[in-house]
């Protein structure tokens, strides 16, 4: 019985140092996100577009300047030596819309409800090095389950990854993973940071 169990821990012992190893000949890297909080402040996270957040991306366009953090917010979030990662919102539609214009010396615009609507949560991911590590997907990790995306699209090393609003709520902590050819990074999200996500 001894020997059994014995065995039983050597054999896990082996698969975890396997696992280690195929981590580091494959290239492994973890990063912890850092979410700007921006003016006017958000704390609701990610939402499908509705009247209040898409009033409160207006005002956060028409602040101006030359990179405000309630616009983008997502600057140096998941920051890694592999891939540059930008997100795409209904609110970040809105408020871009809005602070070019006023950026430019125009009138603050009134930008389409019903565009943003359609809007969807894009993952945009550029690698750094193309030729060598290339993105192959990205998933999200939430609640002990893995989250793909939707949709995506994969062009000249680097790529768009689509995904719903429940996978970014601001109630549980996330884990973006950015799987390329040879290095994969995790982005780890927790509900603080979510929540300031607009």
């Amino acid at each position: 019985m001894r020997v059994n169990i014995a065995r039983r821990q050597c054999a896990a012992a082996t698969l975890a140092v396997a696992a280690l190893l195929s981590m580091a000949t494959m290239g492994f890297a973890q990063v912890t996100a850092k979410v700007a909080a921006g003016t006017p402040p958000w704390t609701k996270g990610i939402l499908a577009i509705n009247s209040e957040n898409y009033w409160h991306a207006v005002e956060c366009g028409k602040k101006g300047g030359t990179n405000p953090a309630c616009v983008f917010w997502d600057t140096d979030m998941c920051k890694n030596p592999e891939f540059t990662l930008v997100m795409y919102t209904p609110y970040k539609q809105v408020a871009y819309t809005v602070w070019q214009a006023v950026s430019q010396k125009k009138e603050a615009p009134t930008p389409s409800y019903q565009g943003a609507q359609k809007q969807r949560i894009v993952i945009g991911i550029t690698p750094l090095h193309a030729s060598q590590n290339p993105i192959t997907t990205v998933n999200v990790k939430r609640g002990g389950k893995t989250v793909p995306p939707a949709t995506q699209q994969v062009v000249s090393g680097g790529g768009s990854f689509f995904f719903d609003y429940a996978t970014f709520a601001a109630t549980a902590p996330v884990t973006i993973e950015m799987v390329g050819k040879t290095t994969t990074v995790t982005c780890a999200i927790d509900k603080a940071n979510l929540s300031r996500m607009r």
